[in-house]
């Protein structure tokens, strides 16, 4: 089993990190500009951009966060050295598979569901940095287990926002010239010109709750608490949020592929959220879900990173508030974004099941590369 080689800490990385935080700064603290999506009738959309449906606290300070992780030496490595396990994927049980709904988790928000007869691919991040610069920014701290030339022909991608660890250039550039022509690429308000100035055409855009379908899948948008930036002057002039796929039942006599699927599955793909109602919101217009994805990392400091992301007690609100009947912890272990290790969540995790007196193998996390089969 393939393992990440040890990483050492050079005495010279706080002034790369430096230099880092001037160029990257502008990007993750980017200001305010007006919106052409603005629709008074529409309470997410407004003259400045869009928003959450929730309020949150006032933004905190990116430097100050900035400075204390420079001066405290944080995040501190792991226990493990950065020797995360590594599975390769069974590639041609996942390439001939068309009836049975699976997961696996490739690292960080990037999952291939295979439902409905279908191959999905969340925010797809297959670079070395989630950056738009190659020499600077969060490396990839865990070898990639398969590259997109290994997996099986992807049908459908769906983009959850456009930071740079979610939307990656080369991976959606690769995508669309796979073998077998383009995925669907389904993706936020906003973000379909983005697509076409690189010459990907074959792009939906949609807003929270609006549905399409894909043969036997139905795709809804959904809210999230957090919000969008690439460049300097774009903050929350495109959408974010999450994803349910939902297979449909096939009428009696079907005899395509899908339809050897007995029951519909339903998946929730919560993309990059901190927590609001908007859980407890998705959870009674849709009433259950099969399995949930749901991030569980990049959390600390609580006093910067509230508003963005949850932490894993917040994660374990979220899998009761949308009643998944199981979950999977993702959105941790690849790269360091945040303060906290990059093994803790799991260990976060398993304490918020606990208090929370939940049974463990409701909500788990997978090793990168780790297929789970959804009907076991």
């Amino acid at each position: 089993m393939p393992t990440a080689t040890s990483r050492p800490r050079p005495p010279w990385r706080p002034l790369v990190r430096l230099a880092a935080l001037v160029l990257l700064g502008s990007v993750l603290a980017a200001c305010s500009s007006s919106s052409k999506y603005y629709d008074p009738l529409k309470s997410n959309r407004t003259e400045t951009g869009f928003r959450n449906n929730y309020p949150q606290p006032e933004r905190a300070s990116f430097w100050k966060w900035q400075w204390e992780r420079l001066t405290q030496g944080l995040p501190k490595p792991p226990a493990n050295d950065y020797r995360f396990p590594v599975v390769k994927p069974d590639l041609a049980w996942l390439k001939s598979n068309q009836t049975r709904p699976s997961v696996t988790w490739i690292g960080h928000a990037t999952a291939l569901i295979q439902l409905g007869g279908k191959n999905v691919l969340t925010d797809p991040m297959f670079s070395e940095r989630a950056s738009p610069f190659s020499f600077l920014g969060p490396r990839r701290m865990v070898p990639l287990p398969v590259q997109i030339a290994e997996l099986p022909h992807i049908d459908l991608v769906v983009i959850s926002h456009n930071h740079y660890d979610h939307l990656d250039r080369a991976s959606v550039e690769q995508l669309n010239l796979q073998a077998g022509g383009p995925p669907l690429f389904l993706v936020p308000l906003g973000l379909r010109d983005w697509f076409a100035d690189l010459g990907i055409t074959n792009v939906r855009e949609m807003d929270w709750w609006d549905k399409t379908s894909l043969e036997n899948l139905d795709i809804y948008f959904v809210p999230a608490a957090h919000w969008s930036a690439r460049g300097l002057f774009d903050r929350s002039e495109t959408l974010w949020g999450g994803w349910v796929l939902q297979s449909v039942q096939m009428a009696p006599g079907n005899d395509s592929p899908a339809a050897a699927q007995a029951e519909p599955f339903s998946v929730y793909f919560a993309g990059d959220t901190g927590y609001s109602k908007d859980f407890r919101d998705i959870g009674e217009r849709f009433g259950r879900f099969d399995l949930a994805l749901i991030p569980i990392g990049a959390y600390a400091p609580r006093w910067f990173m509230q508003n963005q992301h949850v932490d894993p007690a917040q994660a374990v609100l979220i899998h009761e508030d949308v009643r998944a009947k199981r979950s999977i912890g993702i959105h941790w272990g690849t790269f360091e974004l945040a303060d906290e290790a990059l093994d803790e969540p799991p260990q976060e995790l398993a304490r918020a099941l606990r208090e929370a007196r939940l049974p463990a193998d409701q909500f788990i996390t997978l090793k990168h590369g780790q297929t789970l089969k959804l009907d076991e």
